[in-house]
């Protein structure tokens, strides 16, 4: 390395040069997040353009050759010559960085384009793109490898990246290639990304595409995406088209069972920032103009604890929120407080306070604002900066819901009721599980115990090899004791069927004894304050009867567990015993014992039986029907249920969260017309043998 540094060390990158020597400063990476960049920056011009009222219909292909096509029906990139460069319009945008129409020329209001740079990027970065522009009764076509405009001598209609390549010498042409109809305009890109910038293994992959375009449809009503994916063998077509925004994506989005209506909050605001603007000698002066600040929120709570929040500004995702997130959160706090403090007596909320996890709870909401020219950090605007925001949706947040809370109407009233006591509960059992944990601590400190009196405890404290049995019943108990590992098993029995917790609150669940003691004795908490890490045991295994109230009281339990310790259930913590529905006793000849099958279901006893005919042994009748674990003897109960070498364990897990989520408020939740519908439909398929009548 040479100790000398001067004039001569220095590089100065050219045009796209710098865009291909670091791509991660514009597009991120340069893996698959990198390639998905690549598409939107193309899709959101033309989203840009639905936004300002031109063309109703965007298509994405992509094609078995890795190569990306987006059509649209606008009004198609500007082909006459801009008079400061001497270059066609397609070239300029196409070519320059920082240049296009949304830096104030008047022909955008809001869009997610800013910084002039997303069409160029990827142009440098493919390692072939062509433009067709229908505009002014013909089709115009450009051509590029990696930013540079010229020709390729294609093979008849094949188009490939690796066709020979001929950069323009002098000027470059805007070809016409066709005619089109009076009136016809729109844009159409293909690219080829280059594969010596992006890493191998990087691709596109279709589920990103569909959210995203499922997405993007519900933000701009009207606008229909069509994606097609010509990759596989067979294509694969969807189409996004919704009229009702953002109302119907917090419906799509939200998890659980709806407290209140969905609830639009809509508004705008003015405010004054100061910008550089180009005057007449061509300096760049700073200048105070007034903006316009829309804002356009969509909201409901369900019963449950999750919050999903959806921040958007001019469509653009913004993950990391914002000032109208942030703006949004402080105007909902400082109002439900208020409502909080003005409705105290009849809440019996006392002096405390909600807080903002507390409102979050269970809410689903999409918040949107579009202004012209929004600051954003850096060219992945993942999180909005403009400072006036804040204040602006925090207005119209604290305005609008308001009006909600002082509305005559009778829904209403009924709603924010519904809502004013689902947040004084959940700041109620935060408070709760607070003074419960310090309760833990003081108590481990002097060394006593504050567990369930009727949970007979394991001697080892090593949580990885430990095992909790929700046991169903004391008749099973007193059995279970003899018949369990008494340094790694603990046993918790519990009387008859628990609390449903899908449809009580999250206080009837506290309050709840059997509920209480469950929480109590694994010792990590509840919903949003549950924590895995501090969990007693290292696996939950429910231990009830193999017949129907079993069943309904191992659905209660695994109800109980994912609604509030669904951690246990996604780290595979959960399971549940299979003990054996009969017991076939062979009869050995002379002094030899006889031998003893257990089976677990009609089926295998039958198969167990013919195979004994058929070996010519003989069995007792009649055969032994558990109808109960209180039947078995502690060895027969260890053998089969208990004793690690020999039993049968179902593990619990959630493969699709949502899907889980679906299904347990279908069986267990407040709406009874699904539920009469599921058991009709699937009374045929019932076993009648298995019912106990």
């Amino acid at each position: 390395m040479s100790t000398d540094y001067n004039a001569n060390n220095l590089s100065v990158l050219e045009g796209l040069e710098a865009v291909r020597k670091r791509p991660g400063m514009y597009i991120g990476s340069t893996d698959s997040r990198g390639l998905m960049h690549c598409m939107w920056e193309i899709i959101d011009n033309s989203v840009d353009e639905a936004l300002a009222g031109h063309g109703n219909e965007i298509t994405v292909i992509l094609h078995d050759d890795d190569s990306v096509e987006v059509r649209d029906r606008a009004r198609g990139v500007p082909v006459d010559v801009e008079p400061k460069t001497g270059l066609t319009g397609v070239e300029v945008v196409y070519t320059k960085l920082h240049a296009g129409g949304k830096f104030g020329g008047g022909s955008y209001g809001a869009a997610g384009g800013l910084h002039g740079v997303g069409a160029s990027v990827v142009n440098a970065l493919s390692g072939r793109l062509d433009v067709e522009v229908d505009r002014d009764g013909k089709t115009h076509l450009m051509s590029f490898r990696h930013g540079i405009p010229g020709t390729f001598a294609d093979k008849g209609t094949d188009k490939s990246p690796d066709s020979d390549f001929t950069p323009f010498a002098g000027k470059s042409e805007l070809r016409i290639t066709g005619k089109v109809a009076k009136g016809v305009t729109g844009t159409r890109v293909r690219y080829w990304a280059d594969k010596k910038i992006f890493i191998p293994g990087a691709q596109i992959e279709l589920e990103n595409i569909l959210g995203r375009a499922r997405q993007t449809a519900y933000l701009v009503p009207g606008l229909a995406i069509a994606v097609d994916d010509l990759r596989g063998e067979d294509p694969v077509n969807h189409r996004f088209h919704f009229d009702g925004g953002i109302s119907e994506f917090v419906d799509h989005l939200a998890p659980d069972t709806a407290v209140t209506d969905i609830w639009r909050l809509n508004g705008e605001g003015k405010f004054k920032e100061t910008v550089p603007v180009l005057n007449d000698h061509g300096a760049m002066v700073p200048t105070e103009v007034e903006r316009t600040c829309n804002v356009d929120v969509a909201l409901r709570w369900g019963t449950g604890y999750d919050t999903v929040m959806r921040s958007f500004v001019n469509i653009i995702s913004t993950p990391k929120g914002g000032t109208h997130q942030a703006g949004f959160e402080a105007g909902l706090l400082k109002l439900i407080r208020t409502q909080v403090d003005a409705n105290s007596r009849k809440l019996k909320s006392g002096t405390d306070k909600p807080e903002k996890d507390d409102i979050l709870a269970g809410l689903t909401v999409v918040i949107t604002v579009s202004l012209a020219e929004p600051q954003f950090e850096g060219q992945t605007k993942e999180i909005l900066g403009t400072p006036a925001v804040r204040a602006i949706v925090q207005s119209v947040v604290a305005k609008t819901l308001g009006e909600r809370f002082s509305s005559s109407n009778r829904d209403d009233k009924a709603q924010t009721a519904l809502l004013l006591e689902k947040v004084v509960s959940e700041m109620k059992s935060r408070i709760s599980a607070r003074t419960h944990k310090e309760t833990q601590r003081r108590k481990n400190a002097l060394e006593t115990s504050s567990l369930p009196a009727k949970l007979a405890d394991c001697h080892s404290t090593d949580t990885e090899h430990t095992e909790l049995f929700i046991v169903e019943g004391d008749s099973a108990l007193g059995t279970a004791k003899l018949a369990r590992d008494s340094e790694h098993q603990a046993l918790l029995p519990i009387r008859g069927k628990i609390l449903n917790v899908q449809k009580a609150s999250v206080a009837d669940m506290l309050g709840n004894a059997e509920c209480a003691a469950i929480i109590q004795t694994i010792g990590a908490g509840s919903g949003r304050s549950f924590d895995l890490d501090a969990a007693r045991y290292g696996k939950l295994i429910i231990m009830s009867d193999a017949d129907v109230d079993g069943a309904h009281i191992r659905t209660l339990l695994l109800t109980l567990f994912f609604r509030y310790m669904r951690p246990m259930i996604e780290a595979g913590r959960v399971y549940a015993a299979v003990p054996p529905l009969h017991r076939v006793i062979v009869v050995n000849p002379g002094s030899k014992p006889n031998d003893m099958i257990y089976t677990y279901s009609e089926t295998e006893l039958n198969g167990v039986l013919a195979d004994l005919k058929k070996k010519g042994k003989k069995y007792q009748e009649p055969i032994q029907r558990y109808k109960g674990l209180g039947e078995m003897d502690a060895d027969q109960l260890a053998e089969t249920t208990m004793d690690r070498s020999h039993r049968l364990l179902r593990r619990v897990n959630v493969t699709d969260a949502q899907d889980a989520a679906d299904t347990f408020d279908l069986l267990m939740g407040s709406d009874v017309p699904p539920r009469k519908e599921f058991i009709i439909s699937s009374a045929a398929g019932m076993d009648r043998d298995r019912i106990d009548a």
